[in-house]
């Protein structure tokens, strides 16, 4: 093996995906990643009519048969929304689109000032009355339910990228997707991978194992008719979570479960966040956007 590692990207599922690897297996890394993403990608997003889920959310009110890999996701979903109250709710696709997240955030980025909020949102919950059959791969949306699966699904893709990366041979590697990455194996030479931090310049971390997720408003901020908004909805309310939050980095062991402690932990505020990743036992950096920093957990040492 060599002594170096080389990173490459590509754009998917609305980021930037990069892979870290070994100089010598880079471009095996790189082409085994990108099949993974693109086959979530066209199955999951909810910005593609021809994608599974934007089908199974046209067919709500009736059985839909789904595919294995949209099950799957849907489950997960479904069950973390039950883990965690209701906090973490994938049936929030109806309320994002109101408040104008219905296009791509590049798209929206380009297409000028949106209108005004024609009607009051309505809050979430409908996770609750979401029907599934494991043994025909059956779902069934309530009438007024749309799926949103972009954060868990760009997780679950990183968990899944690293697996066929391993299936192909390739021991070591990290692989980001918008700040949503997991690690496998140690960079040579090293104990650990560096990963920077938002919004916390030259502060980094080693991580030897597992993954990290981040969730924030740093980016995906929009305005509807002069209002300020952003992704990250409360489903108490529907609409976006008035929090003094910049970001939340969580340390779990799969990109998963970071991804879903992470946005919890945004809704949940600066205190009941903390709280609920200690009652977890996770790590986490918690930001707002005074300034102050809270570190829940067993959260590592900087390296800056």
């Amino acid at each position: 093996m060599s002594r170096s590692v080389t990173s490459v990207a590509f754009d998917a599922m609305g980021t930037t995906v990069e892979v870290h690897a070994p100089t010598e297996q880079i471009a095996a890394a790189l082409r085994t990643v990108r099949t993974v993403f693109r086959t979530w990608d066209e199955s999951l997003s909810r910005f593609r009519p021809e994608s599974e889920l934007s089908a199974l959310n046209r067919a709500a009110g009736r059985w839909f048969a789904a595919g294995e890999l949209l099950f799957s996701v849907v489950s997960r979903a479904i069950w973390w929304a039950d883990t965690t109250g209701g906090t973490f709710d994938p049936t929030l696709q109806r309320q994002i689109e109101q408040l104008g997240y219905s296009r791509t955030f590049a798209e929206i980025g380009t297409g000028g000032a949106l209108p005004p909020l024609a009607a009051p949102v309505t809050g979430g919950g409908g996770w609750r009355l979401v029907e599934l059959v494991p043994e025909r791969r059956q779902i069934a949306l309530p009438p007024d339910v749309g799926l949103d699966l972009g954060g868990i699904a760009k997780g679950m893709a990183v968990d899944a990228s690293l697996e066929a990366l391993a299936a192909a041979g390739i021991g070591v590697a990290l692989v980001n997707a918008g700040g949503d990455l997991a690690v496998r194996g140690l960079p040579p030479g090293s104990d650990g991978w560096p990963v920077g931090l938002e919004p916390l310049p030259g502060e980094a971390i080693l991580l030897r194992r597992g993954a990290l997720a981040t969730s924030g408003t740093l980016r995906r901020r929009w305005h509807q008719g002069g209002v300020a908004r952003h992704h990250l909805l409360d489903p108490s309310t529907g609409y976006p979570a008035a929090q003094p939050l910049a970001t939340v980095s969580v340390i779990a062991a799969s990109c998963e479960e970071a991804d879903v402690a992470a946005t919890t932990t945004f809704i949940h505020g600066l205190a009941e966040g903390a709280a609920f990743l200690t009652s977890r036992g996770l790590a986490g950096l918690l930001a707002a956007e005074t300034g102050d920093v809270v570190r829940a957990g067993p959260w590592p040492e900087g390296t800056g």
